[in-house]
Formats: structure tokens, C-alpha cells, sequence
């Protein structure tokens, strides 16, 4: 490979880095232009941890033979088969020597000790280089501390020292385009995660100003959980955290189904919004995402109880009105929510689950921004004095038909 070849590869990784193209794309035109430069390469396999809930990192591979390889998100890989085929890893060699490269020539005699070398060996590789490299300190983000890569040919007299040269000059300008990938993911992860997919995307997109924030109607679901005070004092210390999931999972999962974004978690508390330029459609993926909720609760009690663990249910108030959306708090830490009487609303709504012996009540509002066809299906409870709202409300449930 000539000097002039590494420079355009090199600025070719650099450009696309910086105009944030994914790693699968990096990875693959590196590859292609190697190949066309010269290098022989057959395989290439790019490898970095995340920061995500359920996943430790990402793989990324590339075949010469133009098999399209699907990105894989890994798991764990202190647990199981998993941490076994961790620690037969080339990767795993270098972590524990501390070296930066490690080389098996075995087309031609040396050992496939690493794992699923002796597949490659199978299929005709007959040369493989693994290479590490790690971030300094102020660089590492979770468990994303280093850039691992790996390399295959199936040349009869394996790789030139010349190719070597060029893929040591070269990774490390891939490693940083493919890291700056990464956190732009980890970025859109964490805020998705902790502040919710509308609200994430919206502090991204750069509304991160502090007292920015927009009139917007909507939709306000409240929920939370029956009698979580006395099943916490009740149950062993290590089911209330399991408890919890299991309950926000059936929660979540029915909201975002249906179109809403989870605001907040408060304790076995949960605030969503739904929002549309129709009122009724986001009262309908309101009314969606109760019922599946419903499903999902009746599902889950199933199986908690036939393993003889504590169950529960969901209280849930809807309500509809005009509140602020955007960013509320000091100079140095803002929560990107939703504030206004409404939201109060939505809560004493929710308390008045209890009161009226009823699994999901909704306000006289919510009912009246419901399509026609759809009113049929609510029944109302009796007017009462919330706690906080200046005047008394009349407030609905579903028609126990219809909840059923």
C-alpha cells in the first residue's frame, strides 16, 4: 500500500466520521478501500462496549464475499457461554497481557487457540490479527474503554508487513470515527431512557435552555400502583426492586405501544403524555394503552403468581388539558416535564381510584375531547372535591363491560 493510499483512507474515515456516519458504514467502506489498495483483507470485525440498560456493547462485522452481517448487540459477558467465549476471545488476551496486538498465522501451522479461530481456519483464513486500543481515563465513558478490532485474510503467505504497517497506521483513526458513533448513540440512549423519547429527542435537538418551554395540550396519564406501601413492608427486601420492574415494564410497554411518552417515574408512580393535533386521537391512544395495560397486568399476575410472589395492580387517572412543556429546575439541574394545573389534576384524578373502588377513572374533560362514538362506553361515578382543584369535578370510569 502506498503513502498516498493510507492518506486517502485516512481522510476518508475522518470525513465520514465527522459528518456522523454509523459504524456499520464506516466499517465496511474501510474495508472495501483497503481491499482496493491492496490489502487482501477477507474479514474485519470492529468491536466497542455501550452504555445501555441491556446491552454491554456492539459488534461489528465485514465479509469479502459481500454477506450482509446484521450488527450484533451483545449482553453480559461475565455470565454463561457468553463469558466462556469471552475468555477463549483474542480480545479477552489482550486485556489480560495488557499487549496492544496479538497475531496467529494459522494457514500455516500455528495454533487457532482463540475462539472461533478454527472455524476461520476452516473457511480459508490463513492469517488473523487482533488489535486493542485503549482510551485514556478522561476518555472512558461505563465500560467503553477501549476500541477492539480484529482482521483476517485468506492470502496464501498470509499478511505483508506492508499491510500490517498500514492497518496499525489506520485502525486508530477508525477506532476514533466508530467511538464518536458510539456516544452520539449513547447520547440518544441515556436521554431517551431517563427523560423519555419526545423529551430526549427535544433536549438533542438543542431545547436545553433553562425556562424554555412551550403551551401544549395533551393528554396526562397518571398511574400507580395498589397498595405498594403495605406489599413493600410485607414482602423480602430483594422483590421490591423486581416487583417494580415487573410492574413499570407492563406500564411502559402499553404506553409507548400506544404512542405516549413516559415522562417520569415517581416511586411506583408513572406520568405520561399523549399528544396530537386531535384531541380525540390522543384520548383514543390514551383508552389504547389502558387496555393493553389490562392485558399485559392480568398476564403478568399469572405468572408472579404461579411462582408464588407478591402481585398487584394498576390505578391510572386520564385527564386532557393545556400544560408547560419543557425545561424547569436551577442553572445547574433541569428536568425537561410537563407543569401546570392540569398535571395536579391528572393526580387527584388518579387517588380517586381508590374512592370509588375503580381501576382507571377519567376526568369530564377527557370524556368530552373523546369522539361521539366512543362516550357510549363511560359511565360516570358522581362529582367530587379534589384535593387542590377549586372546584368539584365529575368524574368517569369505563363501563365494567367494557373494561372487561
Amino acid at each position: 500500500m502506498h503513502q498516498h493510499d493510507i492518506d486517502e483512507i485516512g481522510a476518508w474515515v475522518v470525513g465520514r466520521g465527522l459528518a456522523g456516519a454509523s459504524e456499520k458504514t464506516l466499517l465496511d467502506g474501510f474495508c472495501a478501500r483497503c481491499r482496493r489498495a491492496g490489502i487482501a483483507l477477507s474479514r474485519g470485525l470492529a468491536l466497542i462496549d455501550t452504555l445501555h440498560p441491556i446491552y454491554e456493547g456492539r459488534a461489528f462485522r465485514w465479509h469479502s464475499d459481500g454477506v450482509e452481517e446484521a450488527v450484533l448487540e451483545y449482553g453480559p459477558t461475565n455470565v454463561g457461554e457468553a463469558a466462556e467465549n469471552w475468555r477463549r476471545s483474542a480480545f479477552f488476551h489482550l486485556l489480560q497481557t495488557g499487549e496492544s496486538e496479538v497475531r496467529r498465522r494459522i494457514g500455516m501451522g500455528e495454533p487457532a487457540d482463540f475462539f472461533n479461530l478454527d472455524a476461520m481456519k476452516a473457511e480459508g483464513q490463513t492469517d488473523f490479527v487482533a488489535l486493542a486500543h485503549r482510551f485514556a481515563s478522561d476518555g472512558i465513558i461505563g465500560a467503553m474503554d477501549c476500541f477492539y478490532s480484529h482482521w483476517a485474510t485468506r492470502a496464501a503467505d498470509g499478511f505483508r508487513e506492508a499491510d500490517l504497517a498500514a492497518l496499525r497506521r489506520l485502525v486508530p483513526s477508525l477506532g476514533l470515527a466508530i467511538k464518536c458513533a458510539s456516544l452520539a448513540r449513547i447520547a440518544g440512549t441515556l436521554v431517551d431512557v431517563y427523560l423519555g423519547r419526545d423529551a430526549g429527542q427535544r433536549v438533542l435537538g438543542g431545547r436545553i435552555s433553562r425556562g424554555v418551554a412551550e403551551r401544549i395540550n395533551a393528554v396526562l396519564w397518571f398511574s400507580d400502583l395498589r397498595g405498594f406501601t403495605g406489599i413493600s413492608d410485607n414482602a423480602p427486601p430483594d422483590e421490591i426492586i423486581p416487583l417494580l420492574n415487573d410492574y413499570a415494564e407492563a406500564v411502559i410497554a402499553s404506553i409507548h405501544e400506544a404512542g405516549g411518552d413516559v415522562l417520569k417515574l415517581i416511586g411506583d408512580g408513572t406520568l405520561a403524555i399523549f399528544k396530537d393535533d386531535d384531541p380525540a386521537e390522543s384520548c383514543r391512544r390514551a383508552l389504547d394503552a389502558a387496555a393493553g395495560l389490562r392485558r399485559r397486568i392480568a398476564a403478568l399476575n399469572e405468572r408472579r403468581a404461579a411462582a408464588d410472589r407478591p402481585v398487584t395492580s394498576v390505578y391510572l387517572g386520564l385527564h386532557i388539558g393545556d400544560v408547560f412543556f419543557g425545561n424547569i429546575g436551577s442553572e445547574d439541574r433541569l428536568d425537561f416535564t410537563v407543569v401546570g394545573p392540569a398535571v395536579n389534576e391528572a393526580a387527584r384524578i388518579a387517588s380517586m381510584c381508590r374512592s370509588v373502588d375503580r381501576a382507571i377513572v377519567l376526568s369530564s374533560e377527557f370524556v368530552a375531547a373523546t369522539a361521539a362514538t366512543e362516550r357510549a362506553q363511560f359511565v360516570s361515578v358522581g362529582r367530587f372535591a379534589l384535593r387542590g382543584v377549586g372546584r368539584a369535578k365529575e368524574l368517569f370510569t369505563l363501563d365494567p363491560a367494557v373494561a372487561a
